[in-house]
């Protein structure tokens, strides 16, 4: 999915230029990568709050518009105010077809409810790692994705390297490291590796 948000080039920079774009409805934001010089921008702060709040939002190409030309990019980091629905700061940075995007992709569960350790077993799903790092071209970015956990019994854990990739995405892995992403813990406590798997770090 792709997604256009308008921009424009903002000229004043600073911690007072900030509070007054905010005052004004805007959020200030950066514009970096591929190579190029970094742009400082402005974007509508209902407009990206809107986005915001759609999960493809955050793991998909969003367009943006300045001076009337698209930059195809991705969002990399956004701070928000600490309990109020207010966007602060915003960080995207440039994709193309040629260079691998590096991004945290939320990860989708399904047939929980179908799996042995569950089904059978009474046991609970443990939900270890929610999104996952990958590095793929911009036009392979899936959305999610999706892991099967109708399989699992008691006990049981799937590892990253146990998940299908979509055509062209690769999970980021740190050295050796085989994080688990989910296991089933077993009815009155648990196994242990599903225990230890708990305490696993993630990738």
């Amino acid at each position: 999915m792709q997604f256009e948000l308008n921009a424009q080039q903002r000229n004043e920079q600073g911690s007072g230029a900030s509070r007054r774009l905010r005052r004004a409805g805007k959020v200030p934001g950066i514009l970096y990568g591929a190579e190029t010089a970094p742009l400082a921008i402005e974007l509508d702060h209902n407009e990206l709050l809107l986005a915001l709040r759609k999960e493809a939002f955050h793991s998909s190409v969003v367009n943006l518009v300045i001076g009337g030309k698209k930059q195809p990019a991705v969002l990399k980091d956004t701070q928000v105010h600490a309990y109020k629905p207010l966007v602060l700061h915003v960080d995207f940075q440039r994709v193309d077809a040629t260079h691998e995007v590096h991004i945290k992709i939320p990860l989708h569960f399904v047939n929980e409810d179908k799996a042995p350790g569950v089904k059978l077993s009474g046991g609970m799903v443990n939900h270890i790692l929610t999104e996952l790092d990958i590095h793929c071209l911009a036009t392979d970015l899936p959305e999610f994705i999706e892991v099967d956990v109708s399989k699992l019994k008691a006990g049981e854990n799937l590892h990253v390297s146990q998940l299908p990739m979509p055509k062209g995405v690769k999970p980021v892995m740190h050295g050796s490291d085989d994080p688990i992403v989910v296991g089933i813990v077993g009815k009155g406590g648990g196994e242990e590796e599903a225990a230890e798997g708990a305490e696993t770090p993630a990738a």
